[in-house]
């Protein structure tokens, strides 16, 4: 599983190496050990799923610690535009958007470490999403970013009037109003 710096500090692109034959194809999606090995020592404890439709938007969102999670997310069906924002006190990426599209085809995953909210987008008809979190669900410490806040100015990949946003999605705070107390840690 090869990984790619984003040139955000603990934020990587995982591209799995991908074995075809005449039945198929055969990759690891998830190796503790090959995270290891490139200095990352993630120990996963909840995965979740979701399946969307075209132009569903949902993001941003994080946990304040101590429930902050590090989450690794791959497309298992159709296409998405995958968002990040940097909201580490202290980092040089500090309220910086990462973006990246992520499809069942490309199998691109992204790493992203406590202290960044997330999103993503549907591009496709219909896309399931699976992350893997590094610590369990907290309702209580929800937090988040509202999708459209103009100092992020995030294209998401589709037109604003075709995203399908929760409420509680659509009255997020933008990041100048956003409580949080993440701290880059060099």
């Amino acid at each position: 599983m090869p990984l790619t710096a984003t040139g955000f500090p603990g934020l990587f692109v995982f591209e799995p190496v991908v074995h075809h034959d005449d039945r198929g194809y055969f990759f690891e999606s998830y190796n503790a050990n090959t995270l290891h090995k490139e200095g990352i020592d993630v120990a996963f404890v909840q995965d979740n799923q979701a399946r969307s439709t075209y132009g569903v938007l949902r993001g941003l969102h994080f946990q304040h610690a101590p429930y902050a999670q590090t989450k690794l997310i791959r497309v298992l069906e159709g296409s998405i535009m995958d968002v990040v924002v940097d909201i580490r006190k202290g980092s040089p990426t500090y309220g910086q958007v990462y973006c990246l599209e992520m499809s069942a085809e490309n199998r691109l995953q992204l790493l992203v470490p406590q202290g960044f909210a997330h999103g993503y987008s549907v591009l496709s008809p219909i896309a399931e999403v699976l992350y893997k979190c590094d610590n369990f669900y907290h309702k209580a410490s929800e937090g988040g970013i509202r999708y459209n806040d103009p100092a992020l100015n995030i294209d998401w990949g589709i037109p604003l009037a075709d995203a399908v946003i929760s409420p509680k999605d659509a009255e997020l705070p933008f990041l100048a109003d956003c409580p949080h107390h993440f701290t880059f840690q060099p």
